[in-house]
């Protein structure tokens, strides 16, 4: 049985959430600089879609414009404009990547891949160039990540792997203490807000492995 989609059009002849590609195709078909993209789930579009649809900007402007609104665990809002980021791993250590996205569109802001590393090693390393690249981008948007792990080891700016060093981690472990001593020389006012899977779906930055 296949899948059911949805699909956003932020840019097109009337932009809004359709549940067929037919009909999407017909908004974005010909239009000068369409701007759609497809979900598995109708949360998850109607979260991307936002209350501003038709109203989407380059990602790095977006980032600079700080979110007004607040969010609390008792809430189901998205901040937007913000940031979310992931990692994948294939086998637990094994090939590892890492990416940043702009939580509104998808766009991928940046992305890291190691011949070998953790799943937990990529979430922290994913948070470090998060919260690095919106500072050098002047910005102070929300950052949200699924992982209270990696959630900690920014809070105590340390990363607590226990992976084991060698000719195949070296790199890693370089990056590793890079962001160690990133974190203990910068400061920060983005929030780091943990990604209510459970609620909003999967993470916007997820590389869809599961």
């Amino acid at each position: 049985m296949a899948k059911v989609k949805y699909y956003v059009v932020w840019k097109g002849r009337k932009p809004g959430i359709y549940k067929d590609w037919a009909t999407c195709k017909k908004m974005v078909d010909g239009f000068d600089g369409a701007s759609f993209k497809s979900f598995t789930s109708l949360l998850e579009a109607e979260n991307a879609y936002g209350s501003k649809s038709g109203a989407v900007s380059s990602p790095i402007q977006s980032l600079k414009s700080s979110s007004k609104s607040t969010l609390s665990s008792k809430k189901t809002v998205i901040l937007t404009p913000s940031i979310s980021v992931d990692a994948a791993c294939s086998g637990n250590p094994g090939v590892m990547e890492y990416q940043g996205v702009d939580t509104h569109t998808k766009e991928v802001l940046f992305h890291k891949k190691y011949p070998l590393g953790t799943n937990n090693i990529g979430e922290f390393l994913a948070l470090v160039h998060g919260l690095a690249f919106l500072k050098k981008n002047g910005s102070d948007i929300p950052i949200y990540s699924d992982s209270v792990n990696a959630l900690l080891w920014i809070k105590n700016k340390k990363c607590k792997t226990t992976l084991v060093k060698n000719n195949k981690t070296t790199e890693l472990f370089e990056t590793i203490a890079r962001a160690e001593e990133w974190l203990k020389n910068n400061t920060w006012k983005n929030q780091l807000i943990k990604w209510e899977t459970e609620r909003w779906g999967e993470i916007p930055a997820d590389f869809g492995r599961k």
